[in-house]
């Protein structure tokens, strides 16, 4: 489709009483000629993290070559040709080096940033700024937010989480700076008024009025709505509907979650407003909140934990009634390898199902999956021996070559894998963490 009229501007918000709803990447917004064009579509980056580390004989292709899908990989079989996995990648920084004895305390944070951390309990933290606030700050103020950090468990805000390493090394895998952890958000209510209140939450005048009428906030801005669609073509209007159609789905979910009897956790504290206490739900929607702001172009790069570091969440659901963290440290017991195979494989789930839903929401003539990385790993391969040299990483998405098991030499740093993202998300940087270069399988995808 081609537009004579000036473009939109890429900020024009969908405007309301207190609230400022931003608009999906439309065709409208660019030049005509450059419309349809894939490749003139914005970048993105995702990085999907799972805590515990993985039975690495049920996760692990055999050799190296065309994929073959083990178990724990069956989940992404639809999406076979658009993820390739990367074998003998590690973290070297994740070494004691002469600290205490301890894991996940040097190896979470070491994931995304290839730092030795500082030993310590105190407010005295150090790491290193994380690959996805590096693409952030490449990317400046091209987006209302310049990163969306979500999780599933509330962050561990005082104390230690492991041997003398304090809680803000494992409460998240992003860092701002050496000093500045990005913990995650957990609370689906909190991330949906952040993405579209009039700044990072609806002001007060419009929250009570809102609560008054029991009104949705796409309720605010149906006069600017019904401008705007007189503005512009039939593809975009389609592409608009389908966007405040899935912003109204997930804004009810919520309420539903809100409204919902309190239920109380195994401390007698009462579940946050707006968490739901189905995992499976809490999972999607906080995926669905995700992809919905990489729709609206509201952010371009995020992370989501679908746990917090030494988690000790049972998953009766799925007949496993031990816990994570303990099941991981499954001394080769064969009940609780495979109880943590299970565990593996439900994760990749949902895995598949953030990919899906990337696939699903289109991005001009592709597909948001299609102008993704993708990173998803783990601090740990196997978990029984904290093993941080042997990393479970498969990346997707239309910027890689998809459907390898790619065996790289064992103990190269996966800071060359993270530089060679970089270069492939256009970011010009020449060393990251402790890189000794651009991972080279990557850089000729």
């Amino acid at each position: 489709m081609r537009f004579t009229r000036t473009p939109l501007h890429r900020r024009t918000l969908l405007r309301g009483l207190g609230v400022g709803i931003a608009l999906p990447f439309l065709e409208s917004m660019m030049p005509s000629a450059a419309a349809a064009d894939v490749k003139s579509r914005p970048k993105r980056l995702q990085v999907f993290y799972t805590p515990n580390g993985m039975t690495m004989d049920e996760y692990r292709p055999v050799g190296a070559g065309p994929l073959t899908l083990t178990s724990t990989l069956q989940p992404l079989e639809p999406f076979r040709d658009r993820i390739s996995v990367f074998s003998g990648l590690g973290h070297p920084q994740a070494a004691a080096m002469g600290d205490a004895a301890a894991g996940h305390g040097r190896s979470c944070p070491a994931f995304l940033t290839g730092t030795h951390v500082r030993q310590t309990e105190g407010p005295d933290i150090r790491a290193g700024i994380s690959m996805d606030q590096v693409f952030a700050r490449h990317l400046g103020d091209a987006t209302q937010l310049s990163s969306l950090e979500l999780g599933i468990d509330q962050a561990s805000l005082l104390g230690s989480c492991d041997i003398n390493y304090s809680c803000a090394y494992t409460n998240g895998i992003s860092w701002l700076t050496p000093t500045v952890p990005l913990p995650v958000t957990a609370n689906p209510r909190t991330v949906f008024e952040r993405l579209f209140g009039n700044g990072d939450a609806l002001d007060e005048k419009s929250r009570q009025a809102r609560l008054r009428r029991s009104a949705s906030i796409l309720d605010f801005v149906m006069e600017d709505t019904a401008r705007l669609s007189g503005q512009i073509g039939q593809a975009d209007r389609h592409k608009l509907e389908e966007y405040l159609d899935a912003t109204r789905a997930i804004e009810k979910r919520i309420e539903r979650a809100r409204i919902a009897p309190p239920i109380a956790n195994i401390d007698g504290l009462a579940r946050p407003a707006g968490i739901p206490d189905d995992f499976a739900e809490h999972v999607k929607l906080m995926i669905d909140l995700q992809v919905l702001a990489m729709q609206a172009d509201i952010i371009r790069v995020g992370t989501f934990m679908i746990g917090r570091e030494i988690s000790n969440r049972t998953y009766p659901e799925i007949g496993v009634p031990d816990s994570h963290h303990m099941l991981s440290h499954h001394g080769k017991n064969p009940d609780k390898m495979a109880q943590l195979a299970r565990i593996n494989r439900y994760h990749m789930e949902f895995f598949a199902y953030f990919l899906q839903k990337m696939r699903d929401t289109r991005d001009g003539e592709a597909s948001l999956l299609d102008r993704t990385l993708v990173i998803r790993g783990s601090a740990f391969g196997d978990s029984n021996d904290h093993d941080y040299m042997d990393l479970p990483v498969l990346l997707a998405g239309g910027l890689i070559k998809g459907g390898a098991h790619v065996q790289v030499e064992p103990g190269t740093s996966m800071s060359n894998l993270m530089l060679a993202g970089l270069n492939l998300l256009g970011v010009p940087a020449k060393s990251f963490g402790d890189s000794t270069g651009p991972l080279k399988e990557l850089a000729l995808a």
